[in-house]
């Protein structure tokens, strides 16, 4: 099928049934051969959502009437030209008569003259895009903006900003296979420009490339991992022969570079998800590390585990990953303003049980990808007002009157991501 029907499919489904982009998209490139078409598939469907606003506005402007009912899809399709002709390479006419050859293949024929004529309309007029609102002047809902404003009076312009910016691709040394020079080395050799990051483990490629083209990739020499997500592991500072429990551990990422740090220990890694959870045994796998994995509810634990208290447990809590917007554009458009309530009462309810389940003396460290307050600094305060044997770590990085480490999305050119390093006091 025509790669811009893919796109318009992968977009459909996002956009008008609230399907994931990391799994709508791959839906639509399993029916590509080439590569090359697969990263142009990937870069209309992530552009469309980075610019969502904008392109909805030139697209409606040129419509007479919106497109309604089973019409959605030509709509998106559209938008898919519009972004064609505003941000990519693609010769004007070529994405013209491509958009419309995939409006025959989505078998809409009768509004091929529509799609042809408004995207003509869009392409002659080389009006720029609209930047009347906040809203369409920084692509993110009024919502979330004024969450922001208030989270980040003095800077969330720069936060929005970043959050729109190309993510660069990190990687995790694998220390079990060679230190961090020695890889570092391997990649210079291969050609590959990349720089050690600020977190022991961490190196920032200067551009990203396929993981076929990283030395040893296949048989575990590294993994990719945001250089935010890789404070995790340190910062929980895993010990030998410690029971611990990574509370929410899918896709794994977390749950690998505790073992890679200490081997010996025990790790039991829970998940709700059963598709998800299969990731992790994949990355384990290909790492040659072993962990209990178990399809259950960090909320109740009770239900799964027999077994003794934890010494350490990891909650990367279920939040609203607004943090990483960058890398997952299409966040902006499945949160809803109500989400951020729930989701910091779920975190509670995980975070309360969890400690449940902590040996005293035992260390928690709680975790988002988000940078909304509310999920963060605000929970942890509230968890110890009501917590009397909880006390908080300060962490290094952290400024010593702060509640937890608030990274926003670029600082150090990583994603948005909190920290908050519990202690329990013994007996």
């Amino acid at each position: 099928m025509n790669l811009r029907a893919l796109a318009a499919r992968a977009v459909f489904e996002v956009l008008e049934k609230g399907v994931s982009l990391s799994v709508a998209l791959p839906e639509q490139q399993q029916h590509l051969a080439s590569g090359k078409d697969k990263a142009l598939l990937a870069e209309l469907c992530y552009g469309v959502m980075r610019h969502l606003p904008q392109l909805e506005k030139r697209i409606g402007d040129c419509l007479s009437k919106p497109l309604k009912g089973k019409q959605r899809i030509v709509h998106q399709l559209l938008i898919v030209g519009c972004y064609q002709l505003y941000f990519t390479r693609i010769p004007g006419h070529a994405a013209i008569s491509e958009t419309a050859e995939a409006c025959r293949q989505l078998k809409f024929e009768g509004m091929v003259k529509v799609v042809n004529g408004v995207l003509r309309n869009i392409q002659r007029q080389e009006l720029p895009l609209s930047t009347d609102s906040d809203t369409l002047k920084y692509n993110t809902p009024a919502w979330l903006i004024k969450r922001l404003k208030e989270a980040y009076p003095e800077n969330w312009q720069q936060v929005i900003t970043h959050s729109h910016e190309r993510p660069p691709m990190w990687l995790r040394n694998n220390r079990l296979s060679q230190t961090r020079d020695v890889y570092l080395a391997r990649l210079q050799a291969a050609d590959i420009d990349a720089g050690a990051g600020e977190s022991p483990d961490a190196i920032l490629l200067a551009s990203p490339k396929d993981v076929s083209l990283l030395p040893g990739f296949h048989q575990g020499a590294a993994s990719v991992q945001d250089g935010a997500a890789q404070w995790a592991a340190t910062l929980l500072a895993p010990q030998a022969n410690e029971l611990i429990l990574d509370a929410c551990a899918a896709p794994g990422g977390k749950s690998c570079h505790l073992l890679e740090l200490a081997p010996d220990i025990k790790l039991v890694a829970v998940d709700f998800d059963a598709k998800r959870l299969e990731r992790v045994q994949q990355n384990l796998q290909r790492l040659s590390l072993t962990a209990e994995l178990i399809h259950g509810d960090a909320a109740n634990i009770d239900s799964w585990w027999q077994g003794d208290k934890f010494d350490r447990i990891l909650l990367d809590a279920p939040c609203s990953a607004t943090g990483v917007i960058r890398r997952h554009p299409d966040i902006k458009w499945l949160r809803k303003s109500q989400d951020i309530e729930e989701l910091a009462a779920l975190q509670q309810q995980i975070l309360d049980h969890c400690w449940q389940w902590l040996k005293p003396g035992g260390t928690l460290l709680y975790a988002t990808c988000s940078i909304l307050p509310q999920e963060n600094k605000q929970q942890i305060q509230a968890f110890l007002a009501r917590t009397p044997d909880a006390k908080l770590d300060t962490l290094a990085r952290q400024a010593p009157e702060d509640i937890g480490w608030q990274i926003v999305p670029g600082q150090e050119n990583m994603d948005g991501f909190y920290y908050a390093r519990l202690h329990k006091a013994t007996l």
